[in-house]
């Protein structure tokens, strides 16, 4: 989070300040420290909000006892800053867009994996190589990593808070396991940038396919069978494109970036569009990937999963999010509990936490991140506090959302389809285990909610339906699953409405 400035002599008092462009940058880190000793949150939105007036008491000149430092005291002008945001109804506000404010050197860069010298790209191998010779019983081997995610152990964190987190420390624990070969120590995973066409150099051993040397559902109680033997699949790189398209990942994951809250999956913000955009990379790349159950085996995983880390990063930089502090001024309204307590916060089988996820000494060669000429960040939804002023406004999307569908009846991975006039107009992947009541994190999170952001034009004065298809069941139930078995969803449509 940038460190406020103190007194400034030029500080100018804002008319109409908001939270996420100016009041959470009045609290420094040690008084969020100081304050939280004493009971009293300032490190979010809610926090201070709450505490607004007793704030205002405390550290309006010219007889401020807060924060406790002379060198920390609030201007008059600041005073008055904060008073305006009181008085005009505590208006939330989007984050700004800029160049992000200078950080550590990283310890690791991570790079594109098209942009590596020949000689990077020949160690990278030597790597991937030496991990995938290990035996098969080896805890830095591939078939052990790889079984964390999905078989035999399952212990991925999909479509809730620590799915990021989680997924961060996995990369560490892969990259780990590839710097342990001899001669390898200053490797770095590269990124697929999932914008490009599938690189040729993830299409040729040791990253093409992966041949399961063992049955990763024979451990599993009850066992899960038809995956030995078993050679990991892609489709085509005409598929993957079309796919892509199809499921709209390039559009889920520029609307994540433009996000300014971190949001809440099921519901809003970066998490739940970056999750949207994940699955369908999932579902697009090929038949393994858009299989929770051995997702993680294909090669291909490591290099799409450093480009979703390498976005979420971009997010964090965009926000001002690359610190706990910082990205605690994001949450906004959310529940902290998964970022702070025990065990909810707890990341297994890693013993990390989630809370020591969110700054890292990792970077990228590229981050996307948003300029001022693009304009501020947006914070759209379907309702805003009254005591705002607010707006709608034409330009703004349409909010579509299949409200209420219960994973748990659906045999594995599916994909959610709008149709207008017996056309799809657009189309949601959702990755899931193949008995997802068998997954302790899919039944805590069995009722879904998938978004589809549309422009009036395209549904405006035409017949809408849904049709949800599960692939791979259609000697069982057919490709298309019957809505009554996935929970009755309803349709929720909205405009969304902003700050005005």
């Amino acid at each position: 989070m940038t460190t406020p400035q103190t007194n400034p002599a030029d500080d100018p008092v804002i008319a109409a300040p908001t939270y996420l462009a100016d009041i959470r940058n009045y609290f420094r880190p040690e008084d969020v420290a100081h304050m939280a000793a004493k009971g009293i949150e300032l490190g979010t939105y809610d926090g201070v909000k709450r505490n607004a007036l007793v704030v205002f008491t405390h550290t309006a000149p010219p007889n401020a006892d807060m924060p406790p430092d002379a060198a920390g005291r609030w201007s008059a002008n600041r005073s008055q800053t904060f008073k305006n945001w009181i008085v005009n109804g505590f208006p939330l506000g989007t984050a700004p867009a800029g160049p992000p404010p200078p950080g550590p050197a990283p310890t690791r860069l991570r790079k594109d994996i098209t942009t590596l010298t020949d000689d990077e790209f020949t160690l990278l191998a030597t790597a991937f190589n030496g991990v995938l010779a290990r035996d098969i019983e080896a805890p830095d081997g591939y078939f052990v990593l790889a079984g964390k995610h999905g078989l035999p152990e399952s212990w991925c964190l999909h479509h809730e808070n620590r799915f990021n987190p989680w997924h961060r420390q996995y990369l560490i624990e892969f990259e780990d396991a590839l710097r342990s070969v001899p001669g390898c120590a200053d490797v770095t995973l590269p990124y697929w940038d999932i914008s490009a066409p599938l690189p040729g150099r993830l299409q040729h051993p040791p990253f093409d396919q992966y041949v399961l040397p063992a049955d990763p559902g024979s451990t599993v109680n009850p066992p899960v069978p038809g995956y030995f033997p078993y050679t990991t699949r892609r489709y085509s790189l005409a598929g993957i494109a079309k796919n892509l398209s199809k499921y709209n990942v390039l559009g889920e994951i520029t609307t994540s970036l433009a996000q300014s809250l971190w949001g809440a999956y099921n519901t809003n913000g970066y998490q739940d569009f970056s999750i949207q955009a994940h699955d369908g990379g999932h579902g697009s790349i090929g038949p393994t990937m858009g299989d929770q159950n051995v997702s993680s085996f294909d090669p291909v995983f490591w290099f799409f999963h450093c480009n979703i880390d390498r976005l979420w990063l971009s997010w964090q930089t965009n926000t001002d999010a690359t610190t706990l502090a910082g990205f605690r001024t994001t949450l906004a309204g959310q529940d902290d509990t998964w970022l702070k307590t025990s065990p909810f916060d707890s990341l297994p089988p890693f013993t990390q936490t989630a809370e020591q996820m969110i700054a890292t000494d990792i970077s990228y060669d590229r981050l996307e991140l948003i300029s001022h000429a693009e304009g501020d960040m947006e914070n759209l939804s379907g309702s805003i506090d009254a005591v705002r002023t607010f707006a709608f406004r034409r330009s703004d999307p349409v909010s579509v959302r299949i409200k209420g569908i219960d994973r748990l009846n659906i045999p594995g991975s599916f994909s959610v389809t709008l149709l207008a006039d017996g056309e799809p107009i657009a189309s949601r992947f959702f990755l899931q285990p193949n008995n997802p009541r068998g997954c302790e994190t899919c039944v805590k999170n069995g009722i879904i909610n998938l978004d589809f952001r549309m422009s009036q034009d395209q549904l405006l004065d035409r017949t809408l339906s849904v049709r949800i298809d599960v692939a791979g069941h259609s000697d069982e139930i057919g490709t298309a699953f019957p809505l009554s078995r996935a929970g009755n969803p309803t349709i929720n449509a909205r405009l969304l409405v902003g700050e005005a």
